[in-house]
């Protein structure tokens, strides 16, 4: 098959899969975009990499603002714009797509289907629901119309979609009216990259560089955005205050970052450590240098958002320390792996103790971290993965679409292959 993987974050298991379907002999080209401030996966050609895997980082003439509303849909529809015809000149036989804004997914989907191209709708999130819980805390009538208006885009896109993967059971309950029954529904559940991420040496040379290999390091990385709590990671850095062989660790971007450097302005404190995001190729020793790894969640996120990093901190071997909601997957993945300790979102009290538990426990880390990579041994084998969506793909493909008028006369774009990475 032709495929085009497009995930917007970019996100390290993402491009995973994309190599794995090249390696079974698909033509694969990665789409990602080139201006999100998260973290992001192995973005160049590896040695190893098949001929047929290419990679597409997609970029838009305007800086992105996830905190300027307007600013934002406006990157949103340009963005779409730009990927879509990336896409078109690709011509695949099949599109996945997920992690997408919903005004640049939907030309996305139209970009697939104008090709004659099967379109999968990958849900990693249901956008239009946290938009709705964010309409419920601030709720002015123009918002409740524009969450009305991507409730409605998101439903007619999930029905003209040819197939629908889901990352848990759980999501089906969000699902609109009229789809369930109607398209064919797969549940998948992410996974993190363990053929990137081994468990490695805390005495490392990023942890070396950046004061963390000789201090108990509490650690949080990936993006810090609205739907996460920062102030937890603040008190905690206060509760430690003066311990002086520990750091809190803060290797992230986006809105709740900045509120801590703010903070940070006001009251100094000298064992809270803010670094931006760190490449790939650093990733893994950015993970080693914890003791703890910590994710957070706020409520309203409840069962609609799975972080990727609780996945990512499986794969590092060490213990994870969860403030989320009870009912989300990653609080059910750490407690029935014993990967660590889940404690509910915003119960500071509770958070605050956990962490003291694994200052003091030595075993206790040891124990958690050996469970949460045994976890991920057993169920984060890409290669299987890669053969379950390889069969999703298969049927979600139109074959009936592509005439031989078509094939005649049209000419299909060659694989990047060693060209490497192309900016569209």
């Amino acid at each position: 098959m032709r495929i085009a993987v497009h995930d917007y974050a970019g996100h390290p298991f993402q491009f995973e899969l994309s190599r794995s379907l090249a390696r079974l002999g698909h033509e694969v080209r990665h789409f990602y975009f080139a201006g999100d401030a998260g973290p992001k996966g192995q973005t160049t050609r590896l040695p190893d990499d098949p001929e047929t895997f290419s990679i597409a980082p997609v970029s838009i003439p305007m800086r992105y603002s996830k905190t300027r509303y307007v600013y934002r849909a406006v990157a949103d529809l340009l963005y779409g714009r730009v990927a879509a015809r990336a896409i078109r000149r690709f011509r695949p036989e099949v599109v996945i797509s997920g992690n997408t804004p919903l005004d640049s997914q939907a030309a996305i989907q139209a970009a697939a289907h104008s090709v004659g191209a099967g379109f999968v709708f990958w849900v990693q999130d249901f956008y239009s629901v946290a938009i709705q819980h964010l309409v419920a805390q601030k709720g002015s009538a123009f918002r409740r119309l524009m969450a009305t208006h991507y409730r409605n885009l998101e439903t007619r896109m999930l029905r003209r979609s040819d197939s629908i993967v889901l990352i848990s059971e759980d999501f089906r309950r969000y699902l609109p009216p009229g789809v369930d029954g109607t398209r064919p529904i797969h549940v998948v559940p992410n996974w993190g990259p363990i053929e990137a991420i081994s468990p490695g040496a805390k005495r490392n040379p990023w942890a070396e560089a950046n004061g963390f290999a000789d201090r108990f390091t509490f650690l949080y990385t990936g993006t810090l955005a609205l739907k996460h709590n920062p102030g937890l990671l603040w008190d905690l850095a206060r509760s430690f205050k003066d311990d002086p062989d520990l750091r809190v660790g803060v290797v992230s971007a986006g809105v709740g970052t900045d509120l801590l450097r703010a903070r940070l302005a006001e009251e100094p404190l000298d064992n809270l450590v803010l670094l931006p995001q760190q490449p790939m190729s650093v990733f893994p020793d950015v993970l080693a240098s914890a003791d703890v790894l910590i994710a957070v969640l706020e409520d309203d996120a409840g069962e609609f958002s799975v972080p990727s990093k609780v996945l990512s901190y499986l794969c590092a071997g060490r213990p994870i320390l969860l403030a989320a909601p009870s009912e989300n997957l990653s609080s059910r993945i750490v407690t029935e792996a014993g990967a660590g300790v889940q404690v509910r979102a915003g119960d500071v009290d509770a958070f605050r103790e956990a962490a003291l538990r694994f200052r003091r426990d030595h075993a206790l880390r040891e124990q958690a971290g050996a469970a949460g990579r045994a976890y991920a041994e057993k169920h984060f084998v890409v290669e299987d993965i890669a053969r379950r969506f390889e069969r999703i793909l298969e049927q979600s493909r139109h074959p009936h679409r592509r005439s031989t008028l078509r094939s005649l006369f049209t000419r299909r774009s060659r694989p990047l292959g060693q060209a490497g990475a192309q900016e569209v």
